[in-house]
């Protein structure tokens, strides 16, 4: 049996990446038995009617009962609630990890709500879609994308690196990181690119001198790519910005002093400084797709990572 392997996974929470780990989970033959757990019963009996895994459960602590892994998959909001679960039915030496986007405060209630013989090690596999539910996952969403852990100081050493070991198996590039650190560095690559997302499809939405049937329309590259990132679940991401407000904020108010002086760029007619932008702007994206983080190709609607 490889460090990668585990007896029993519990899956909590099956929408896309729930149901994505689980395909990658069978696909690598990285679990002996994989259990399901879901509060809506309408996902729960869509996971059973696809296979997706050996056991199917609503209750959270008939899932996380026999578990040697248990990977919640719920909005960050729902973690202490989960949390409190689950804790009475967890086995000495089970591994709790997670796959939000935020990550100090899911250790802070992870580690407020559950016994100390388990081992708390937080994750997050950026990758994503827009779309949502059981049926919209697959095997390959984790395929070179980047799952970043944050275990807590004095964290099990042995668990850290057989969690690690799992999400190499399933086909991820593993990172370690600060929990805080983290969420200072999603801030600005995902989460306050979702707001300004969010926050420009709701201007175009609420202007009286455009039509929502000329904003639809003559949508172009850059408004539809907007709307493709505005299309994302909203419960997960009102739990992000409700969860990782401080680091987002800062990083507003960073974005808020660029936009300021971009205004008085274009006001003033200073077309050096916009040209220096517009090519330093260039080059972060040509880096990103030498990096094997995305395609050069046109986007005509490609899925999109949050």
């Amino acid at each position: 049996m490889s460090d990668s392997h585990f007896d029993t996974v519990a899956i909590v929470g099956i929408g896309l990446i729930g149901s994505s780990l689980a395909r990658a989970v069978a696909r690598g033959k990285l679990a002996g038995r994989i259990v399901i757990a879901d509060s809506d019963v309408v996902a729960l009996a869509e996971a059973e009617r696809l296979g997706l895994g050996q056991a199917y459960e609503s209750d959270v602590a008939d899932a996380a009962r026999d578990a040697d892994l248990v990977v919640l998959c719920v909005p960050v909001g729902a973690m202490e609630t989960v949390g409190k679960a689950m804790a009475p039915v967890l086995k000495p030496g089970a591994i709790v990890s997670d796959v939000g986007s935020v990550k100090a405060s899911v250790l802070k209630a992870l580690s407020a709500t559950l016994p100390a013989h388990a081992h708390i090690i937080p994750g997050h596999p950026v990758a994503g879609t827009e779309k949502s539910g059981p049926g919209a996952g697959f095997a390959s969403l984790f395929d070179g994308r980047w799952c970043i852990l944050t275990p807590p100081e004095g964290a099990d050493a042995a668990a850290v690196a057989k969690l690690k070991g799992f999400w190499a198996a399933i086909g991820a590039e593993v990172e370690m990181m600060d929990a805080a650190h983290h969420d200072l560095v999603l801030a600005i690559t995902s989460h306050v690119p979702h707001l300004i997302a969010y926050n420009i499809v709701g201007t175009a939405s609420d202007l009286e001198t455009v039509t929502d049937s000329e904003v639809i329309k003559y949508s172009a590259g850059g408004f539809r790519d907007f709307t493709r990132i505005a299309a994302s679940d909203p419960t997960m991401w009102r739990d992000v910005f409700l969860n990782n407000k401080e680091a987002v904020l800062e990083m507003l108010g960073r974005f808020t002093e660029d936009l300021t002086a971009l205004q008085r760029a274009i006001r003033w007619g200073d077309g050096d400084a916009l040209f220096e932008l517009f090519s330093r702007t260039r080059e972060i994206r040509r880096r990103i797709i030498d990096a094997g983080q995305d395609s050069a190709a046109p986007d005509f609607g490609r899925p999109h990572e949050e």
